[in-house]
């Protein structure tokens, strides 16, 4: 069997894009698998790292702004069109999967057309434009929430949920204990609960400044605080260093531990001598640092949900504003609507971040509450139910 995967753009396209595919190999050994991207985008370098072929198509969004430049996006969609026409001619592929972004548009579109059947897989709560577009060409249509029927035809869609890193099953509170101390030198006091504060690898502008802002007042607890790259640097240069209190350190993590293999840098907030804080830009033990944490502070993207889903982490969301047509918060409110998760807007993080944290930690029924209602959403699986689609669409044709 041959199957065509398109889709990219961010990493909440890619990384279900290649889950897929790796069911799809476990499932059918000798299945041919080419995925076509947008040329310059993540998934040019992320997919061929994953050990898969992929063509770029010239394909981009309109731009909204400036309408005079939409001219060479149509030019270039109808190139990208010509293009996927050549190789679905060469590839002749059974099943077309398209997970969302630009290029998923084009290829699945012309594969259509050209008599392919094709499975769409939608993360979010609030479908995406691509997909919503091409509701009429699909023959399935995976989703991960509950209610898609207002965007989609209920007999085409299947709840199969997200595809999460499956490691991340496999890390233990002593195997974290061991990994931050050893690794890090950062201690986790047994006597004080964790809190994990994540914003993806780039990191969340307003999660850290309110996280900044209110650090002192985290001391009771062991925090361990994902920046992001983009601003490690600025928030050691901001935080109160006059404060006696609080020390930083700069280390360095081993290479193996390290973004790209280079050693990411690391600083540790100290209280009275004791640390508190773990400061970081990047985690490359994402297992042990969920395994750790008692409550989750995370953006609402549809890959962090399901594996604080699939993790049963009480969890605060503070959706970035910053996506097409709000679609965190829709996925934070399918948790919230099932008192699931707590909901933070961005707007309001600033003030009310830091206070909900310390409440939230400090009642234990709640973070009960949270850890059971979360669990009953989670969809185990996904990326093998999702390939099991594929397979049977591919044998129906």
């Amino acid at each position: 069997m041959k199957y065509l995967i398109s889709g990219g753009g961010t990493g909440g396209h890619i990384f279900p894009a290649v889950s897929i595919a790796n069911a799809l190999r476990e499932l059918d050994p000798k299945a041919e698998i080419l995925f076509v991207g947008a040329l310059g985008r993540m998934e040019m370098e992320r997919v061929p790292q994953a050990g898969y072929e992929i063509v770029g198509l010239p394909v981009q969004g309109f731009d909204r702004k400036r309408i005079w430049r939409n001219f060479r996006v149509l030019w270039n969609m109808m190139r990208s069109m010509r293009m996927v026409r050549k190789i679905i001619r060469d590839f002749r592929p059974d099943v077309g999967v398209g997970v969302g972004g630009y290029a998923s548009g084009a290829a699945m579109k012309q594969a259509a057309k050209m008599g392919v059947p094709i499975l769409l897989q939608e993360q979010n709560g609030f479908a995406g434009v691509t997909n919503k577009l091409l509701k009429n060409d699909a023959s399935v249509i995976c989703v991960a929430y509950e209610g898609m029927e207002r965007f989609f035809p209920k007999e085409k869609i299947i709840l199969t949920g997200n595809p999460v890193r499956q490691n991340l099953l496999t890390g233990t509170r002593d195997d974290a204990r061991t990994y931050f101390k050893e690794e890090c030198g950062f201690t986790l006091d047994p006597t004080r609960k964790t809190v994990l504060i994540i914003g993806g690898s780039l990191g969340a502008r307003t999660i850290n400044q309110a996280i900044g802002a209110g650090l002192k007042d985290l001391s009771g607890l062991n925090v361990i605080w994902q920046t992001g790259k983009n601003y490690f640097e600025n928030i050691l240069s901001t935080l109160p260093q006059t404060d006696e209190r609080i020390t930083l350190s700069r280390e360095s993590v081993p290479p193996a531990h390290g973004a790209r293999g280079g050693g990411a840098p690391f600083g540790t907030a100290a209280l009275e001598g004791q640390s508190y804080a773990l400061i970081t830009p990047f985690l490359s033990r994402m297992d042990l640092a969920y395994a750790a944490a008692d409550v989750v502070i995370s953006r609402a993207g549809a890959s962090s949900i399901s594996e604080l889903c699939l993790l049963g982490k009480p969890a605060i969301l503070v959706p970035s504003p910053n996506v097409a047509e709000d679609h965190q918060t829709h996925n934070a409110m399918a948790l919230v609507r099932k008192d699931a998760a707590i909901l933070v807007r961005d707007i309001e993080a600033h003030e009310k971040l830091v206070p909900t944290l310390l409440q939230t930690v400090e009642d234990e029924a709640l973070c009960e509450r949270l850890h059971t209602n979360i669990l009953t959403l989670a969809q185990a699986d996904s990326a093998r139910r999702i390939a099991e689609e594929v397979i049977k669409l591919a044998k129906n044709k």
